[in-house]
C-alpha cells in the first residue's frame, strides 16, 4: 500500500516525533501535523527511515510523555 511519500526511496523526507517518542517520515513541502515536530533531520526517504532505525530501535518500546507521569 503506497503512501503519501509513496515507495521511491530516493523522495526528499524529514523526521519527526511526535509529544509520546513516535518517529515518522513527513514530506518536507507539507505543514507537519498538530502533536509533531521536526526533529531536524532531513534526507531521502531511506536516510530518514535509516535515522529512525538508529534513534529509535524498539518501536514497541515507546516512552510515556511527561505529561501522562503528572
Amino acid at each position: 500500500m503506497a503512501t503519501f511519500l509513496g515507495d521511491d526511496d530516493t523522495v526528499a523526507c524529514v523526521v519527526v516525533k511526535n509529544t509520546t517518542g513516535r518517529y515518522s517520515i513527513w514530506s518536507p513541502d507539507r505543514s507537519v501535523p498538530e502533536g509533531w515536530v521536526k526533529t531536524g533531520f532531513a534526507g531521502t526517504r531511506a536516510e530518514c527511515l535509516r535515522h529512525i532505525e538508529q534513534v529509535w530501535p524498539d518501536p514497541t518500546a515507546v516512552p510515556v510523555s511527561a505529561d501522562a507521569t503528572s
